[in-house]
């Protein structure tokens, strides 16, 4: 999984295949501990998968780009929704934020690209009918 703009030689690539989950990121101190595991938090209402932990996110340093890419279920958007109404959430002490993501239909997943490591270390994907996200929505026809 490339992050544009970056040699593949610099990301580290992670997944957790049961719940459809990769993490690429290119930092200057990735612990051994960073992994991806599903969470037992409570997802929002909005969620259209299972919640994942991104475990030891805190401890990354000078991190460059992180790329979150998530499967989701399309059966599960509320009736009447666009199918490109997805966002990567992530777990704040304020509630959900909706990251800037880019919807893929064919693959029905959802990623967001970020330059810094996620406000949270819990993400689901989530419907976003709203246009209240982090840095916005990019609502993409599946084109990446």
């Amino acid at each position: 999984m490339a992050i544009p703009g970056y040699d593949a030689s610099n990301v580290a690539e992670y997944a957790l295949e049961s719940a459809g989950a990769r993490v690429a990121l290119v930092a200057g101190v990735v612990p051994d501990e960073f992994g991806l595991e599903k969470s037992v938090s409570e997802p929002p209402a909005e969620s259209l998968a299972d919640p994942i932990d991104l475990v030891d996110s805190e401890d990354l340093k000078a991190v460059e780009a992180v790329r979150i890419a998530l499967v989701y279920d399309p059966s599960r958007l509320p009736p009447g929704a666009s199918p490109t109404d997805v966002a990567v959430a992530v777990e704040t002490e304020d509630g959900w934020d909706r990251l800037l993501s880019t919807v893929d239909l064919e693959e029905t997943t959802v990623t967001a690209v970020l330059n810094d490591r996620p406000p949270g270390s819990t993400v689901v994907a989530a419907f976003d009918g709203s246009d209240e996200t982090t840095e916005g929505t990019d609502r993409s026809d599946g084109t990446e």
